[in-house]
């Protein structure tokens, strides 16, 4: 039987506990340390999931050498000085979307990465759910013929500022709504057209927050190729997606994180496909890890780190237009 795979975690927010609740899904996975730069948290998180080390210091943790890779679940303004602080310790790292501030921040990590020969994925979670995975395959195959347009959108009305994630508004956490979920149209079109778009227009609105509270952008890609999305933290949206090309189109209900898809061709009948997930869905991500960590990868074929850049460049192309700067950058 082989060895597990042996994780930590820095940071103890939610989503860190939901990937702790996912990684009980991995076989050959096991979570054994946790830090939080507030002890009281970190001692609840470890009491929670039965965590054998605990830090009040991320260092620590990194240092640890039972731990043979790391998730870094800390708010965006971090990510980039955490996951330097473990590649330079020589630890593999699953970072949170979105995966930096900004593409400078990005080009930048990922040349420490490979400088240091050290494995660094972006914990884009929904692009390794097995039904997104068939949705690509069937896009790449071309049963829908040549895509001209996406559409998606991700809207969660914070309707209770007090009672919300503080990121949500927060400047100084590089909060608004489009790299915590505006990054999921953003990365699933980039995915859809496996380009970049060549023109970004777009409207954002910048609320007395001083961070985006609501946009809708659209992308060309050339050849009448086009993606019209948005995202909001003022209102609730239904988060459909849809991809129309030449010979039909599919819809995807919840395409952040579907169980199921419909495809449409031409003079044919709506066909459901279903492929359910286990667990919360984060489970897949940390298996792709630990796949290449077994194969002696460096990046994921998945989600590889060239294509991380290319959609933290577009964000920072959106942001420029609205005239959004974060205090940290």
């Amino acid at each position: 039987m082989q060895k597990k795979i042996r994780w930590g975690i820095l940071g103890c927010g939610r989503i860190a506990e939901s990937f702790a609740e996912s990684l009980k899904y991995v076989a050959d996975a096991e979570l054994i340390a946790v830090a939080s730069k507030t002890k009281s948290k970190a001692l609840e998180f470890a009491k929670t999931f039965s965590v054998e080390y605990c830090y009040d210091n991320y260092l620590d943790l990194i240092k640890n050498q039972s731990v043979d890779v790391v998730y870094v679940a800390t708010t965006h303004n971090y990510h980039y000085e955490t996951c330097v602080l473990c590649i330079e310790n020589k630890k593999p790292v699953l970072c949170e979307k979105p995966f930096t501030v900004n593409s400078k921040q990005a080009e930048q990590l990922i040349a420490i990465a490979r400088q240091n020969k050290v494995f660094l994925m972006e914990a884009m979670w929904t692009r390794f759910l097995p039904c997104v995975m068939e949705i690509d395959r069937t896009i790449s195959e071309g049963t829908i013929g040549d895509i001209k347009i996406f559409k998606g959108d991700f809207g969660i009305g914070a309707k209770n500022r007090e009672s919300c994630p503080k990121y949500y508004f927060d400047p100084y956490l590089a909060g608004g709504a489009l790299l915590d979920i505006g990054v999921y149209p953003v990365s699933f079109s980039r995915m859809v057209f496996k380009k970049s778009p060549e023109k970004v227009k777009t409207y954002g609105y910048i609320g007395d927050t001083n961070v985006d509270e609501q946009a809708a952008y659209i992308f060309e890609y050339g050849d009448g190729k086009m993606a019209v999305l948005s995202s909001s933290f003022i209102v609730d949206m239904p988060h459909d997606g849809l991809i129309c090309g030449t010979k039909g189109y599919i819809r995807i209900p919840n395409f952040s994180r579907p169980t199921r898809f419909f495809v449409k061709l031409t003079d044919q009948e709506e066909k459901e496909i279903e492929i359910p997930f286990v667990s919360n869905g984060l489970n897949y991500q940390a298996e792709e890890v630990n796949r290449c960590l077994r194969e002696g990868k460096l990046e994921s074929e998945i989600m590889p780190l060239d294509e991380t850049l290319e959609i933290m460049e577009t964000l920072d192309r959106l942001r420029a237009e609205w005239g959004l700067k974060y205090p940290v950058e």
